[in-house]
């Protein structure tokens, strides 16, 4: 049996050098653990940073859709301001004369937004022109808005005036007395006719010229029974010699409706309808205002 003896020294170094080498072993994992920890956090960085940059890329594309929407909606204007200029001509209503432009007093049209800059280029020049362009749109809009809305104030005008405009015979027949002189049919003595006297059988139909308020329903001396309309903007028709009365005194009627029939009542030398046209009392020719 061998022994074998090792001295304390040898002990000491044996030690000694495996405790510097697990503290080396130790720290090499550690720096390992730590530098995969940090590549880790680098990929997710990376990703972070990339998601980040097609966000940017996303936002930059969205700004350049917005700019070209601004572009489309200053033309509508454009467009929308013309077909207003047309329908103003077509009926003759023309702006105020202390009526701003479009885009302001003097306010010329915008050039259109570029949107052709690259997605890798910073948009604040962009943005800031889209600011500005957001702007005069604006003043576009409300300018717009004012001019459509006095124009269909004109409209109505002009339609509430042709309505009430008379534009139809009064009845069928035949014109046996026109507007203007001629011989008295009682006196053959020449005299102004004040109206067009229309022929037909007796209780034919009468029928009001245009919209208005009936004023008067009765008789009215040499004229018999007369209706009395007054269609508003000076303008007054009177339906005479009639049989009967097919509407009522303030009652409103409407171009085309059957307010009486023919008849031969007052001074009158047959079924007949006298019709008169007055514009601002003065009589005028009923034919100018018979377009069937």
């Amino acid at each position: 049996m061998r022994q074998t003896s090792i001295s304390r020294t040898v002990i000491a170094t044996g030690g000694f050098f495996l405790l510097v080498l697990s503290l080396i072993c130790g720290y090499a994992l550690f720096d390992y653990l730590k530098l995969k920890k940090t590549f880790i956090n680098s990929i997710s960085l990376e990703r972070k940073i990339g998601d980040q940059e097609e966000e940017i890329r996303i936002q930059r594309q969205q700004i350049q859709s917005f700019a070209s929407e601004i572009n489309g909606l200053k033309n509508q204007i454009v467009e929308l301001n013309e077909f207003e200029k047309k329908i103003r001509i077509i009926a003759n209503i023309e702006k105020a004369p202390e009526d701003e432009g479009l885009f302001g007093i003097g306010g010329s049209i915008p050039e259109d937004i570029n949107t052709s800059i690259r997605i890798t280029t910073k948009h604040d020049s962009l943005l800031r022109e889209m600011h500005d362009q957001v702007g005069e749109l604006d003043i576009a809009f409300s300018n717009q808005q004012k001019g459509l809305g006095e124009l269909l104030t004109g409209l109505e005008s002009k339609r509430n005036l042709l309505l009430c405009t008379p534009a139809i015979r009064p009845s069928k027949g035949w014109i046996t007395s026109k507007f203007g002189y001629r011989e008295s049919p009682f006196t053959g003595r020449r005299e102004f006719h004040k109206a067009l006297d229309i022929a037909n059988r007796e209780g034919s139909d009468i029928f009001a010229t245009a919209d208005g308020t009936v004023t008067f329903m009765g008789q009215k001396g040499m004229l018999g029974n007369t209706i009395v309309i007054d269609h508003g903007y000076g303008m007054v028709t009177r339906y005479a010699h009639l049989k009967k009365f097919h509407t009522k005194k303030g009652a409103s009627v409407k171009r085309g409706e059957k307010i009486g029939e023919m008849g031969n009542t007052g001074r009158s030398t047959g079924p007949h309808v006298h019709y008169e046209v007055r514009l601002n009392g003065v009589p005028v020719n009923p034919s100018q205002y018979m377009l069937n």
